[in-house]
């Protein structure tokens, strides 16, 4: 089993690989400028390595952009095996990266964090205290005693 260093080392290789591989060498229209390579993952053994990619688009082009990743995927494990140059060249699997649907669905709770808090501003607005404004005892105030 490799340390895990190396395979590290191979991963970090293998995303400017096929960053560059995608950029210069595929003339697939599905892939075209649209599709980033986040980051990859190799397994202990070195032989096999997920590859994790965004496309900027809808969900039409993400489905276009995920056929052309697996039909090219020869020639980029070509690529890969070309510039590692290690024993045996890692299978590839491409998975679409779950950032951007993750950091959306953030956004979405914090808009609602921001309005709901805007609600209850506008709600305390001309609010006043059921009490006192400030309810503590303090050292050294009288204390009224009622248990004569």
């Amino acid at each position: 089993m490799a340390d895990n260093a190396r395979a590290k080392r191979l991963a970090d290789l293998i995303r400017e690989v096929v960053a560059q591989k995608l950029q210069r060498g595929i003339k697939d229209p599905r892939l075209g400028t649209h599709v980033t390579i986040t980051d990859t993952r190799v397994t202990g053994d070195l032989r096999e390595a997920t590859v994790f990619y965004t496309v900027y688009g809808d969900d039409e082009e993400r489905a276009a952009a995920a056929a052309g990743l697996e039909s090219a995927k020869g020639v980029l494990r070509s690529a890969v095996g070309a510039a590692a140059g290690v024993k045996f060249t890692p299978t590839l699997t491409f998975v679409a990266d779950a950032l951007p649907d993750n950091a959306r669905t953030i956004e979405d709770l914090l808009d609602k964090a921001r309005q709901s808090d805007e609600k209850v501003r506008e709600v305390s607005a001309g609010a006043t205290y059921a009490g006192e404004a400030d309810p503590y005892r303090k050292p050294g105030e009288d204390e009224d005693d009622t248990s004569e």
